[in-house]
Protein backbone atom coordinates (compact mmCIF):
# COMPACT_ATOMS: atom_id res chain seq x y z
CA UNK A 1 0.00 0.00 0.00
CA UNK A 2 1.43 3.09 -1.06
CA UNK A 3 0.36 7.21 -0.45
CA UNK A 4 0.30 9.86 -3.08
CA UNK A 5 -0.15 13.31 -2.51
CA UNK A 6 -2.26 15.09 0.34
CA UNK A 7 -3.89 17.96 -1.64
CA UNK A 8 -6.53 20.36 0.14
CA UNK A 9 -9.19 22.79 -1.69
CA UNK A 10 -8.05 26.75 -1.65
CA UNK A 11 -7.03 28.30 1.64
CA UNK A 12 -5.61 26.75 4.59
CA UNK A 13 -7.40 23.67 6.94
CA UNK A 14 -10.36 24.36 9.35
CA UNK A 15 -8.20 25.61 12.56
CA UNK A 16 -10.44 23.18 14.78
CA UNK A 17 -13.16 21.48 13.62
CA UNK A 18 -15.82 19.32 15.79
CA UNK A 19 -16.09 16.64 13.69
CA UNK A 20 -13.90 14.81 11.38
CA UNK A 21 -15.29 12.93 7.88
CA UNK A 22 -13.90 10.22 6.09
CA UNK A 23 -14.96 9.31 2.62
CA UNK A 24 -12.97 6.53 0.98
CA UNK A 25 -13.64 6.04 -2.82
CA UNK A 26 -12.64 4.56 -5.95
CA UNK A 27 -13.96 5.22 -9.53
CA UNK A 28 -16.79 6.65 -8.17
CA UNK A 29 -16.58 9.86 -9.57
CA UNK A 30 -20.52 10.78 -10.55
CA UNK A 31 -21.43 9.37 -6.82
CA UNK A 32 -18.65 11.24 -4.63
CA UNK A 33 -20.00 14.58 -5.99
CA UNK A 34 -23.53 13.91 -4.53
CA UNK A 35 -21.65 12.82 -1.60
CA UNK A 36 -19.29 15.84 -1.30
CA UNK A 37 -22.45 18.31 -2.02
CA UNK A 38 -24.33 16.53 1.27
CA UNK A 39 -21.52 17.45 3.16
CA UNK A 40 -21.05 20.80 2.10
CA UNK A 41 -24.88 21.24 2.61
CA UNK A 42 -24.20 20.73 6.22
CA UNK A 43 -25.75 22.68 8.89
CA UNK A 44 -23.31 22.35 10.96
CA UNK A 45 -20.05 23.92 9.26
CA UNK A 46 -17.22 23.23 11.39
CA UNK A 47 -16.05 19.79 10.04
CA UNK A 48 -13.08 18.36 8.19
CA UNK A 49 -13.32 16.05 5.17
CA UNK A 50 -10.71 13.54 4.29
CA UNK A 51 -11.01 12.20 0.70
CA UNK A 52 -9.23 8.80 0.41
CA UNK A 53 -9.07 7.91 -3.32
CA UNK A 54 -7.45 4.65 -4.16
CA UNK A 55 -6.04 6.42 -7.31
CA UNK A 56 -9.17 6.37 -9.31
CA UNK A 57 -9.03 6.25 -12.83
CA UNK A 58 -12.07 8.47 -13.82
CA UNK A 59 -12.46 12.36 -12.76
CA UNK A 60 -12.43 11.66 -9.17
CA UNK A 61 -9.54 14.12 -8.54
CA UNK A 62 -11.20 17.28 -10.46
CA UNK A 63 -14.64 16.32 -8.46
CA UNK A 64 -12.81 17.18 -5.55
CA UNK A 65 -10.54 19.85 -6.59
CA UNK A 66 -13.15 21.67 -8.04
CA UNK A 67 -15.05 22.36 -4.67
CA UNK A 68 -11.89 24.97 -3.93
CA UNK A 69 -12.80 24.13 0.30
CA UNK A 70 -9.93 24.17 2.71
CA UNK A 71 -12.33 21.88 4.53
CA UNK A 72 -11.91 19.08 2.36
CA UNK A 73 -8.57 17.21 1.87
CA UNK A 74 -7.60 14.65 -0.79
CA UNK A 75 -5.09 11.51 0.02
CA UNK A 76 -4.32 9.41 -3.20
CA UNK A 77 -3.54 6.20 -1.13
CA UNK A 78 -2.76 2.31 -2.81
CA UNK A 79 -5.73 0.49 -0.30
CA UNK A 80 -4.75 -2.85 -2.46
CA UNK A 81 -8.45 -3.49 -2.44
CA UNK A 82 -9.16 -3.39 1.05
CA UNK A 83 -11.52 -0.35 2.10
CA UNK A 84 -10.52 -0.80 5.81
CA UNK A 85 -6.87 0.27 5.14
CA UNK A 86 -8.40 3.64 3.06
CA UNK A 87 -10.88 4.01 6.29
CA UNK A 88 -7.78 3.82 8.40
CA UNK A 89 -5.83 6.36 6.70
CA UNK A 90 -8.39 8.93 7.03
CA UNK A 91 -8.65 8.28 10.75
CA UNK A 92 -5.23 8.69 11.14
CA UNK A 93 -5.66 12.26 10.04
CA UNK A 94 -8.31 12.87 11.66
CA UNK A 95 -8.29 15.94 14.12
CA UNK A 96 -11.79 16.29 15.45
CA UNK A 97 -13.14 14.73 18.80
CA UNK A 98 -15.59 12.93 16.83
CA UNK A 99 -15.38 11.00 13.29
CA UNK A 100 -17.97 10.36 10.51
CA UNK A 101 -17.70 7.95 7.96
CA UNK A 102 -19.24 8.42 4.74
CA UNK A 103 -19.13 5.75 2.09
CA UNK A 104 -18.76 7.64 -1.89
CA UNK A 105 -21.75 6.37 -3.41
CA UNK A 106 -23.82 7.32 -0.30
CA UNK A 107 -25.05 11.02 1.10
CA UNK A 108 -26.51 12.65 4.13
CA UNK A 109 -29.47 14.72 4.86
CA UNK A 110 -28.24 18.82 5.88
CA UNK A 111 -29.23 17.88 9.83
CA UNK A 112 -26.92 14.91 10.07
CA UNK A 113 -23.73 16.09 11.85
CA UNK A 114 -26.04 18.65 13.81
CA UNK A 115 -28.70 16.03 15.27
CA UNK A 116 -26.04 13.58 15.86
CA UNK A 117 -23.15 15.76 17.39
CA UNK A 118 -26.73 17.13 20.08
CA UNK A 119 -27.11 13.39 21.12
CA UNK A 120 -23.15 13.08 21.55
CA UNK A 121 -22.03 13.84 25.18
CA UNK A 122 -18.76 12.67 27.51
CA UNK A 123 -21.23 9.66 28.38
CA UNK A 124 -20.89 8.68 24.61
CA UNK A 125 -18.46 6.61 22.14
CA UNK A 126 -20.61 6.14 19.35
CA UNK A 127 -24.28 7.75 17.89
CA UNK A 128 -26.08 5.99 15.50
CA UNK A 129 -29.05 7.17 13.52
CA UNK A 130 -31.42 5.28 10.82
CA UNK A 131 -31.40 5.60 7.12
CA UNK A 132 -33.10 5.23 3.77
CA UNK A 133 -32.38 2.72 1.29
CA UNK A 134 -31.91 3.64 -2.78
CA UNK A 135 -32.07 1.68 -5.80
CA UNK A 136 -31.14 4.45 -8.40
CA UNK A 137 -33.66 6.82 -7.36
CA UNK A 138 -36.32 4.60 -5.93
CA UNK A 139 -36.97 4.63 -2.23
CA UNK A 140 -36.60 0.96 -1.36
CA UNK A 141 -36.88 0.86 2.81
CA UNK A 142 -35.78 2.35 5.84
CA UNK A 143 -33.85 0.80 8.58
CA UNK A 144 -33.57 2.31 12.29
CA UNK A 145 -29.57 1.46 13.82
CA UNK A 146 -29.73 -0.04 17.50
CA UNK A 147 -31.18 -0.23 19.53
CA UNK A 148 -28.95 -0.15 22.16
CA UNK A 149 -29.85 -3.65 23.21
CA UNK A 150 -28.73 -4.90 20.03
CA UNK A 151 -25.02 -3.46 20.38
CA UNK A 152 -24.05 -5.50 22.85
CA UNK A 153 -21.70 -7.64 22.11
CA UNK A 154 -23.48 -11.13 22.56
CA UNK A 155 -26.30 -9.46 20.75
CA UNK A 156 -23.81 -8.45 17.78
CA UNK A 157 -22.33 -11.68 17.79
CA UNK A 158 -25.30 -13.97 17.58
CA UNK A 159 -28.45 -11.57 16.02
CA UNK A 160 -26.01 -9.79 13.29
CA UNK A 161 -24.95 -6.09 12.83
CA UNK A 162 -27.46 -2.83 13.60
CA UNK A 163 -25.36 -0.28 12.18
CA UNK A 164 -23.97 0.46 9.00
CA UNK A 165 -20.76 3.04 8.36
CA UNK A 166 -22.77 5.98 6.87
CA UNK A 167 -24.53 6.24 9.60
CA UNK A 168 -22.76 6.23 12.86
CA UNK A 169 -20.97 8.72 14.83
CA UNK A 170 -17.50 7.73 16.72
CA UNK A 171 -15.42 9.50 19.40
CA UNK A 172 -11.91 10.01 17.41
CA UNK A 173 -9.71 8.36 20.29
CA UNK A 174 -11.93 5.88 20.96
CA UNK A 175 -11.64 4.50 17.83
CA UNK A 176 -7.80 5.02 17.73
CA UNK A 177 -7.66 3.00 20.37
CA UNK A 178 -9.11 0.42 18.87
CA UNK A 179 -6.58 0.36 15.58
CA UNK A 180 -9.45 1.05 13.64
CA UNK A 181 -10.84 -0.96 10.88
CA UNK A 182 -9.04 -4.65 10.75
CA UNK A 183 -7.15 -4.77 7.45
CA UNK A 184 -7.15 -8.48 7.17
CA UNK A 185 -8.22 -9.60 3.89
CA UNK A 186 -10.33 -12.33 5.05
CA UNK A 187 -12.36 -9.71 6.29
CA UNK A 188 -13.41 -8.08 3.33
CA UNK A 189 -16.94 -6.44 3.09
CA UNK A 190 -17.43 -7.66 6.84
CA UNK A 191 -14.72 -5.19 8.08
CA UNK A 192 -17.70 -2.57 9.63
CA UNK A 193 -19.21 -6.02 11.50
CA UNK A 194 -15.90 -7.12 12.93
CA UNK A 195 -15.27 -3.25 14.01
CA UNK A 196 -18.77 -3.24 15.88
CA UNK A 197 -17.66 -6.64 18.10
CA UNK A 198 -14.86 -5.14 18.83
CA UNK A 199 -16.22 -1.70 20.25
CA UNK A 200 -18.98 -3.63 22.39
CA UNK A 201 -16.48 -6.08 23.04
CA UNK A 202 -13.91 -2.86 24.18
CA UNK A 203 -17.32 -1.33 26.35
CA UNK A 204 -18.43 1.04 24.02
CA UNK A 205 -21.27 3.43 24.79
CA UNK A 206 -24.04 3.71 22.27
CA UNK A 207 -26.74 5.49 21.78
CA UNK A 208 -28.97 5.92 18.79
CA UNK A 209 -31.42 8.62 17.61
CA UNK A 210 -34.41 7.61 15.19
CA UNK A 211 -33.70 9.96 12.58
CA UNK A 212 -33.75 9.02 8.68
CA UNK A 213 -30.25 10.83 7.79
CA UNK A 214 -27.95 8.73 5.53
CA UNK A 215 -29.29 7.81 1.98
CA UNK A 216 -27.81 4.79 1.70
CA UNK A 217 -27.12 3.74 -2.48
CA UNK A 218 -27.75 -0.15 -3.06
CA UNK A 219 -25.91 -1.85 -5.57
CA UNK A 220 -27.66 -5.75 -6.01
CA UNK A 221 -24.67 -7.29 -7.24
CA UNK A 222 -25.45 -10.60 -10.00
CA UNK A 223 -22.02 -11.85 -9.54
CA UNK A 224 -21.93 -15.27 -7.54
CA UNK A 225 -17.94 -14.63 -6.64
CA UNK A 226 -19.36 -11.29 -4.16
CA UNK A 227 -22.21 -13.28 -2.79
CA UNK A 228 -19.61 -15.95 -1.78
CA UNK A 229 -17.01 -13.38 -0.49
CA UNK A 230 -19.26 -11.61 1.52
CA UNK A 231 -20.69 -14.60 3.07
CA UNK A 232 -17.40 -16.16 3.88
CA UNK A 233 -16.25 -12.97 5.45
CA UNK A 234 -19.16 -12.78 7.68
CA UNK A 235 -18.82 -16.71 8.47
CA UNK A 236 -14.84 -15.83 9.57
CA UNK A 237 -15.99 -12.70 11.86
CA UNK A 238 -18.04 -14.74 13.48
CA UNK A 239 -16.41 -17.58 13.76
CA UNK A 240 -12.83 -16.05 14.73
CA UNK A 241 -14.99 -13.78 17.75
CA UNK A 242 -16.91 -16.93 18.69
CA UNK A 243 -13.70 -19.07 19.20
CA UNK A 244 -12.43 -15.84 21.52
CA UNK A 245 -15.09 -15.12 23.12
CA UNK A 246 -14.91 -16.31 26.90
CA UNK A 247 -17.62 -17.15 29.26
CA UNK A 248 -19.29 -19.13 26.99
CA UNK A 249 -23.00 -20.07 28.10
CA UNK A 250 -24.79 -23.73 27.42
CA UNK A 251 -26.70 -22.66 24.47
CA UNK A 252 -23.94 -20.77 22.66
CA UNK A 253 -23.12 -23.61 20.94
CA UNK A 254 -26.49 -23.46 19.57
CA UNK A 255 -26.93 -19.61 19.39
CA UNK A 256 -24.25 -19.89 16.79
CA UNK A 257 -25.09 -22.55 14.99
CA UNK A 258 -28.16 -20.88 14.49
CA UNK A 259 -25.94 -17.50 13.12
CA UNK A 260 -23.65 -19.56 11.09
CA UNK A 261 -27.13 -20.92 9.51
CA UNK A 262 -28.47 -17.65 9.07
CA UNK A 263 -25.23 -16.46 6.96
CA UNK A 264 -25.67 -19.43 4.33
CA UNK A 265 -29.64 -18.91 4.51
CA UNK A 266 -28.81 -15.44 3.49
CA UNK A 267 -26.41 -16.18 1.21
CA UNK A 268 -28.94 -18.59 -0.54
CA UNK A 269 -31.23 -15.95 -1.12
CA UNK A 270 -28.98 -13.51 -3.31
CA UNK A 271 -27.71 -16.56 -4.85
CA UNK A 272 -31.19 -17.47 -5.80
CA UNK A 273 -32.40 -13.94 -7.03
CA UNK A 274 -28.87 -13.74 -8.86
CA UNK A 275 -30.09 -16.82 -10.89
CA UNK A 276 -27.32 -19.25 -9.57
CA UNK A 277 -30.05 -21.56 -8.29
CA UNK A 278 -27.02 -24.48 -7.85
CA UNK A 279 -25.21 -21.87 -5.33
CA UNK A 280 -28.82 -21.20 -3.65
CA UNK A 281 -29.51 -24.73 -3.30
CA UNK A 282 -25.81 -25.80 -1.58
CA UNK A 283 -26.29 -22.99 0.63
CA UNK A 284 -30.08 -23.86 1.55
CA UNK A 285 -28.39 -27.07 2.68
CA UNK A 286 -25.92 -25.93 4.16
CA UNK A 287 -28.15 -23.74 6.60
CA UNK A 288 -30.35 -26.78 7.09
CA UNK A 289 -27.95 -28.95 8.06
CA UNK A 290 -26.65 -26.62 10.70
CA UNK A 291 -29.92 -25.58 12.07
CA UNK A 292 -32.85 -27.19 10.51
CA UNK A 293 -35.69 -24.92 11.97
CA UNK A 294 -35.51 -22.09 10.14
CA UNK A 295 -38.84 -21.84 8.20
CA UNK A 296 -38.09 -19.06 5.84
CA UNK A 297 -35.11 -21.80 4.75
CA UNK A 298 -37.44 -24.37 3.28
CA UNK A 299 -39.25 -21.79 1.54
CA UNK A 300 -36.09 -20.86 -0.42
CA UNK A 301 -34.86 -24.63 -1.14
CA UNK A 302 -38.24 -25.04 -2.95
CA UNK A 303 -37.75 -22.19 -4.95
CA UNK A 304 -34.31 -23.00 -5.85
CA UNK A 305 -35.64 -26.21 -6.54
CA UNK A 306 -38.55 -25.85 -9.29
CA UNK A 307 -35.95 -25.58 -11.94
CA UNK A 308 -34.97 -28.82 -11.91
CA UNK A 309 -38.70 -30.34 -11.73
CA UNK A 310 -39.17 -28.17 -14.91
CA UNK A 311 -36.52 -29.80 -16.84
Amino acid sequence: MRAGLLRRGGGGPVSEPRISVVIPTYNQAAYLREALASVLAQTMPDWEAVVVNNFSDDDTVEAVESLADPRVTLVNFANGGIIAASRNLGLAKARAEWTAFLDSDDKWRPEKLERCLAAADNALDVVGHGLVMFKGEREVRTILSGPGNKARYRSLLFGGSCMTPSAILIRTEFLKGLGGFSEDRAYITAEDYELWLKMAGAGARFAFIPDLLTDYRIHESSASNSIQLHRDSSLRVVEDHYRAMAGKRWADPIRWRRRIALIHYGAARKFLAAGDHRASRASTFKSLSLFPFTARAYANLLLCLLPLARS
